[in-house]
């Protein structure tokens, strides 16, 4: 039996001691498990193999009732620790990328047309008269979107439509328009 196992059978039998004896015999195994973990990142990661094992050494010494089998059970936890660390770790960090830690601020799709450049007006209002002949019923959604400034659900009920499909509609109608725009463009 080696000197890890003594410990672990130690400790589930309630010796207090036997947990402090623990992490100097397994401290540089989880180090190197915890750098090749850290290898799988990638470059520039902002966590250190030093703090993952610090990290997943408090995550298992604080877990109540823990009962470690085996070595290998042991270090098995200690991998599984670490995993859930980087991906907590990860999804903070995409949260925050994602402006997690910003205020929360309504979207006023009103204001689209006063922040189009004239060009830009311009151009959607031209592609819009060949889109009304294509299809009347998206032109006049766009109108009502782009030109008045209502909400799906407000332009929606101007035309009649379920909400549903005047998403879709006005997803067709943009595609419809920008593709014509940059085809003008390219002639013109």
């Amino acid at each position: 039996m080696n000197d890890v196992t003594r410990v672990l059978n130690a400790i589930q039998q309630g010796d207090s001691r036997a947990a402090e004896e623990l992490l100097p015999l397994v401290y540089e195994e989880l180090r190197r498990l915890a750098a090749s973990k850290m290898a799988h990142e990638a470059p520039g990661h902002t966590l250190q193999a030093t703090a993952l094992v610090h990290e997943a050494w408090l995550r298992l010494v604080t877990v109540r009732d823990q009962n470690w089998e085996s070595r290998a059970h042991f270090f098995s936890a200690a991998a599984e620790a670490m995993r859930r660390i980087l991906v907590d770790h990860a999804r903070r960090k995409r949260s925050l990328k994602r402006g997690g830690n910003s205020p929360r601020e309504e979207y006023n799709e009103s204001a689209l047309v006063l922040c189009a450049p004239p060009d830009e007006l311009l151009a959607v209002h031209e592609a819009l008269d060949s889109l009304a002949c294509h299809d009347p019923q998206a032109a006049e959604l766009v109108k009502f979107r782009y030109f008045v400034g209502m909400t799906m659900e407000e332009s929606a009920e101007a035309i009649g439509l379920p909400v549903r499909t005047a998403e879709r509609l006005w997803t067709y109608a943009r595609a419809w328009l920008h593709r014509d725009i940059r085809r003008q463009a390219t002639v013109g």
